[in-house]
């Protein structure tokens, strides 16, 4: 079955997102553009996971728990998992992990946690948009066993594992990558579309980026994807 998606998307946590991408707006663009399957990733976080799976249960999208990590090489790898609560407690540890940072909300934006109903429950005071002390080995290694680790956006010049480290190591449980939905495709990210199962997602930071229903896995059930992206 055809099971269309849009696995990185930010909410109002992600500083460089937009203050309307609450839980709510999120979850009903989603069904508005027809999406069986979504994934929140915010930048080093997971504190906005529980309201946005709340409300994916109760309007009947499939939700993947996941966060954005920015390795220490600079690399941001998407993360996903089969449990929410293991995405939880690994939200917990990245974060722990980063320097502490003050949010300057003026030059980054806001970092507003919020419950499902889009009320705001706190606001993150440290700068997400850091490095962790993780490198991308160490957060392969973290992710075995309680989900799939996927390099984001490899087709771009910054933050990505083939600008940042120029390649992309052979890593015994890396089996999928990610490429931007405005993509051109050179010959390097080409070479490795061949070599891995490849998803193509918004990286929405506006309501109005999150995907259209264009992009999807050919899967049994949903409940195979966190599977399908680490075999």
């Amino acid at each position: 079955m055809k099971f269309y998606y849009d696995l990185h998307i930010h909410s109002s946590l992600s500083p460089c997102a937009d203050d309307n991408m609450t839980p709510n707006n999120i979850v009903n663009m989603a069904l508005i553009k027809g999406l069986d399957v979504i994934s929140l990733t915010d930048h080093n976080s997971s504190k906005n996971v529980e309201a946005v799976y709340e409300l994916c249960q109760q309007k009947g999208i499939k939700f993947i728990p996941g966060i954005e990590v920015q390795t220490k090489e600079e690399v941001h790898v998407l993360c996903y998992f089969f449990d929410i609560l293991d995405c939880l407690n690994f939200g917990k540890m990245v974060y722990d992990s980063l320097d502490c940072v003050k949010n300057n909300k003026y030059l980054f934006g806001n970092q507003l946690i919020m419950d499902k109903d889009d009320n705001i429950v706190d606001e993150e005071e440290k700068l997400l948009l850091s490095s962790s002390s993780f490198s991308v080995d160490e957060i392969f290694r973290m992710m075995d066993g309680v989900g799939a680790a996927v390099p984001a956006h490899i087709d771009r010049t910054s933050y990505s594992i083939v600008s940042n480290l120029g390649f992309i190591p052979d890593i015994k449980n890396l089996k999928a990558i990610e490429v931007s939905s405005s993509s051109t495709v050179n010959e390097i990210v080409d070479e490795y579309i061949k070599k891995y199962k490849v998803i193509t997602s918004s990286d929405a930071h506006r309501l109005g980026d999150i995907n259209e229903r264009v992009n999807y896995l050919d899967l049994d059930d949903l409940d195979m994807v966190v599977d399908w992206l680490c075999k």
